[in-house]
């Protein structure tokens, strides 16, 4: 089988298409034949060993010293199961299916029953790739670490990318007031997926006017931690899902300014890693038949074009969710 394979870190230069041997199937797993993954910040951090301190520190996610603990790269898929193991009983051949596994920029991937639910009905291979890390980030952000309630006004920050495009959608199915802040480009497009009111940060200020918000999703964290305090009620809740920092400590400096700032503090100040599960899976697919959630694609690429899409994913530019048609 083909598969996007990396021997070392570095650009998306590093990232090959190459023939590889076809996975094997243990007792608890699934051999799922890949039609289409997505692309995620995730995978750029993996491919370019960045933030460097993350090869010592987050070994359990993939980073080793020199190079990837695991070749292959990519996260998000969809697919059809072709193989199942002795110990699986919830799924069978033939099911359609989407999840996450290490390696999903391949043509098959194997992986534990648990990290797959059915793909949503009305989904496309493609729709259904674009959902799991992006809209679990979202979805994890909004319901656990901000605790949106029905009335609440809620900022999104970021809200045209892959995760901002899903909070925004999945905080006004929790019934929340939302404000999307985007640029100028994306402003009809954040207002088409629901949001409330929309802030186009290239003609206007979010943190000049006197409103106050009970909480702020942070997808691109472009403000610094007191501008972003100074925009909470009194006792919102501030929620960091996304990057900052170098090359060296990435947004390690500013997860420890959170957990500082929050213990002096009344507002309540999070950062958080987003933790897959297949329940919550199950949640998205049940929010996405019910038409409350809709998956946002901007580019479309082969397999062969990986590097391409990760690069314009690194341009900071794309639209919702960047997708590989494997």
């Amino acid at each position: 089988m083909k598969a996007i394979i990396q021997d070392g870190y570095g650009s998306p230069d590093v990232l090959e298409l190459r023939d590889v041997d076809r996975p094997g199937v243990s007792d608890g797993e699934v051999l799922v034949r890949v039609h289409a993954a997505s692309v995620n910040p995730y995978d750029w951090h993996l491919m370019a060993g960045s933030p460097y301190i993350a090869r010592v520190l987050a070994r359990s996610i993939g980073f080793g010293l020199r190079r990837p603990l695991l070749p292959g790269r990519g996260y998000d898929l969809a697919g059809t199961v072709e193989a199942v193991g002795s110990k699986v009983h919830r799924l069978q051949p033939g099911d359609e299916v989407f999840g996450w596994r290490d390696g999903a920029f391949a043509e098959y991937v194997s992986a534990a029953e648990d990290n797959f639910a059915p793909l949503p009905a009305g989904l496309t291979f493609e729709q259904a790739a674009a959902v799991p890390m992006a809209a679990l980030t979202a979805l994890q952000a909004v319901r656990d670490q901000g605790q949106v309630q029905p009335g609440q006004q809620v900022l999104i920050n970021g809200a045209s990318g892959g995760v901002g495009t899903f909070a925004v959608q999945i905080a006004r199915s929790y019934g929340a007031e939302v404000t999307g802040v985007c640029s100028t480009r994306n402003v009809d497009m954040v207002r088409s997926i629901g949001a409330d009111h929309v802030v186009d940060y290239t003609t206007g200020d979010v943190t000049g006017g006197s409103h106050r918000y009970d909480v702020i999703i942070d997808a691109v964290v472009s403000r610094s931690l007191s501008d972003c305090r100074r925009l909470l009620t009194a006792d919102g809740t501030y929620v960091c899902v996304g990057d900052s920092g170098g090359h060296w400590v990435g947004g390690f400096t500013r997860t420890v300014r959170i957990g500082l700032s929050a213990l002096f503090v009344r507002q309540k100040l999070r950062s958080f890693l987003v933790a897959p599960t297949v329940d919550d899976l199950v949640v998205l697919k049940d929010l996405i038949e019910a038409g409350d959630v809709t998956p946002v694609i901007d580019r479309t690429y082969s397999l062969g074009e990986c590097p391409e899409a990760l690069r314009y994913l690194r341009q900071g530019h794309a639209r919702g969710k960047v997708v590989i048609s494997v």
